[in-house]
C-alpha cells in the first residue's frame, strides 16, 4: 500500500462496502450517512483483523497482506500489516506517522486540517441536516449490508472510495480506487467494540 494510499484509509477509515446476496436498492445520500452515523454513535473504540488486496494497475498479480487496525475516538487510528509488506501506521487527527519495521525508519507528515480525523468525527458527532461539501455521495442498502460511496470533487490521489458496514456497525469492507487506476480492497473481521483501548495500543516501534 502507498503512502498516501494509507493516509486515505487512515483519515476514512471510520467511515464502509459490500457482500450479500439481495439486490442494492439506492438510497438518498443524506439518509446513508445519518444511517452511518447513528449505527457508529456508540462506538468508543474498536480493533478489527484485516486482509488487504491491492491491484496495482501496472500489475496483474493482487498483493495480499493481513494485519490489523485500532481506531480509538476522538482521533487515534493505528494500522499494522504483516511481512511480507510489513509497516505501521498512526494518525492522531491530522498528524501521520508511517513506520517500517524492516528498515526501522519513520516518516511524517501533517495532513490538511480537513483531511484529519477530527473533520469527520465532527460531521459523525450531530445529525446530519446536509451533505459536507467538496464530496458526492452515493448510498445503497443491500440485504443487511449499507454502502456509501464517496466520490472527492477535487483533483487528489483518490477516486472514489467505498464504505460498508452491517446494520448493527459491523465494519465489513473499504474499497479505494485510485485515479492512476490502482485498486485497494480491505475487508474486515473479528471487529472489537468498546474494549477500552489505551495509549499503549497506539504506539508505533
Amino acid at each position: 500500500m502507498g503512502f498516501f494510499q494509507q493516509v486515505t484509509v487512515a483519515s476514512l477509515l471510520i467511515v464502509w462496502l459490500l457482500a450479500g446476496k439481495a439486490e442494492a436498492r439506492q438510497i438518498p445520500p443524506l439518509e446513508g450517512l445519518e444511517a452511518l452515523r447513528t449505527s457508529f454513535a456508540g462506538v468508543s473504540d474498536f480493533s478489527a483483523d484485516i486482509v488487504q488486496e491491492k491491484q496495482l494497475s501496472l500489475m496483474k498479480r493482487k498483493l495480499v497482506s493481513t494485519g490489523i487496525v485500532r481506531f480509538r475516538k476522538p482521533s487515534l487510528f493505528f494500522m499494522e500489516l504483516n511481512p511480507p509488506h510489513a509497516s505501521r501506521l498512526l494518525l492522531n487527527d491530522a498528524q501521520l506517522t508511517l513506520y517500517l519495521p524492516r528498515e526501522k525508519s519513520s516518516s511524517q507528515v501533517a495532513l490538511p486540517p480537513d483531511q484529519g480525523l477530527s473533520r469527520w468525527f465532527g460531521l459523525l458527532a450531530r445529525p446530519l441536516t446536509a451533505l459536507p461539501e467538496g464530496v458526492d455521495v452515493r448510498a445503497d442498502r443491500q440485504g443487511g449490508l449499507l454502502t456509501v460511496a464517496v466520490t472527492p470533487k477535487g483533483s487528489g490521489q483518490v477516486r472514489e472510495f467505498s464504505v460498508t458496514l452491517q446494520e448493527d456497525g459491523i465494519l465489513r469492507k473499504l474499497v479505494i480506487v485510485e485515479r492512476g487506476g490502482d485498486r485497494t480492497v480491505i475487508t474486515f473481521s473479528r471487529m472489537r467494540r468498546n474494549t477500552g483501548l489505551t495509549d499503549r495500543d497506539f504506539k508505533l516501534p
